[in-house]
């Protein structure tokens, strides 16, 4: 998705029904592209022995340099090809729960650092997101945002309706605040001093 759903939108000739440099072509393009890639892969030997995780990271416009629009980071994330039936699950999760859920669909057992949880494993309740941008770093849970930036300023907020608005609040949770720095802080120290590598 990274090239033809950036500027300046554009994507082989040929393929799709809609001018180059245009954002719905560069869409649709993918739409195809994807849709391609999985009916060439049906045609291999080792389709049936593969799973495809299929996600995106922000939709369109979803850049700023400190507040982030939660609306714009309600990605999709499809995983294909478990033999069984379709699902849809609609609880709130990130891109790193997706590993240790698909693990879970394959009955993996292992050890891990993981920061990801299998959502289908994780309690009512317990459900959390981390959305970040260029400078802010935030953790949502149970419709209330947490934001931290690079100028060590630290904003909550309620997130409400479907078109998930933000109302800043007057109180702070300091146990969200805690919690959220705590993430990404351990995350950091453990990526700079190699405690992320594979062993």
């Amino acid at each position: 998705m990274t090239t033809s759903n950036h500027k300046p939108y554009t994507f082989p000739n040929g393929k799709i029904n809609l001018p180059q440099g245009d954002r719905n072509g560069a869409v649709k393009y993918t739409d195809y592209a994807l849709g391609k890639f999985i009916s060439d892969a049906k045609k291999k030997p080792w389709f049936k022995n593969t799973v495809f995780l299929i996600v995106a990271d922000h939709c369109a416009s979803s850049a700023g340099k400190w507040e982030i629009n939660i609306a714009k980071h309600h990605i999709p994330a499809i995983i294909y090809n478990l033999h069984q039936q379709p699902e849809k699950i609609n609880r709130l999760t990130s891109q790193i729960d997706l590993m240790p859920t698909l693990f879970g669909y394959l009955g993996w057992n292992y050890n891990t650092s993981f920061y990801g949880k299998d959502i289908n494993q994780t309690k009512i309740g317990d459900e959390r997101a981390f959305i970040g941008n260029y400078r802010t770093l935030g953790l949502l849970r149970n419709n209330l945002f947490t934001q931290i930036d690079d100028r060590k300023r630290v904003k909550q907020f309620t997130v409400s309706g479907t078109d998930q608005a933000l109302s800043e609040v007057n109180f702070k949770n300091e146990d969200l605040i805690s919690e959220t720095i705590s993430y990404y802080q351990t995350a950091s120290e453990r990526f700079k001093n190699g405690k992320m590598k594979a062993k």
